[in-house]
């Protein structure tokens, strides 16, 4: 029997599959720290033994979920366009799936504060997420400037780093008291104040 394409026969990757949501749900109730994978394998319906022929480590199981998560979102919002005016369109799409999925956006925001030290084992992985996140947005606005749809004034790179935050910050504040915060509508308004004429 020959494997499917994608790497692993498919029941093999439903199981990877299954075992990942599994995840996603323990993170998402306990954090990282606080879960187990005897827990994970509970939920996702399989051995302990099971599920560190998939994943070895507690290590390797938090990486595959933040990969999936990072591959979900550049697949259905494009984030890889080129750079400028589209770019930034995604990024307002990416916040509007977000705010129909609190779930993710949790388990996002608790694992992204408990990086900030360094040896947390997703600590690599968000200075690298922050850093492309900061790439992208930057290379966009140059692009924008370049092109004078950037006001007079605004530092791309500044531009870059305010926008990012604004969108992790923004997430938290919206978890805590989503009836005040409205994520999508500040994004927009932010954008709109650097740009020569509305997104």
């Amino acid at each position: 029997m020959r494997a499917a394409e994608g790497g692993g026969y498919p029941k093999g990757r439903i199981r990877r599959e299954d075992i990942l949501s599994a995840a996603v749900a323990v993170y998402g109730e306990a954090g990282y720290h606080g879960s187990s994978l005897r827990e994970v394998a509970k939920r996702a319906g399989i051995t302990h033994a099971g599920l560190l022929y998939y994943f070895p480590t507690k290590e390797a199981l938090l990486a595959a979920v933040l990969e999936r998560r990072d591959a979900e979102d550049s697949e259905r919002e494009q984030l890889d366009a080129p750079p400028g005016r589209d770019v930034l369109a995604h990024f307002i799409a990416l916040a509007e799936h977000n705010v129909t999925h609190p779930g993710i956006v949790d388990l996002y925001s608790r694992l992204a504060a408990e990086a900030v030290v360094p040896d947390h084992p997703a600590h690599d992985y968000f200075v690298r997420h922050y850093r492309l996140a900061r790439e992208s947005t930057f290379e966009s606005f140059r692009v924008l400037a370049e092109q004078g749809e950037l006001r007079d004034g605004v530092d791309p790179a500044a531009a870059a780093l305010t926008f990012v935050a604004l969108m992790d910050g923004l997430q938290v504040q919206w978890l805590t008291d989503p009836d005040e915060v409205d994520l999508v509508a500040t994004l927009r308004h932010f954008l709109d104040s650097v740009l020569t004429k509305p997104l």
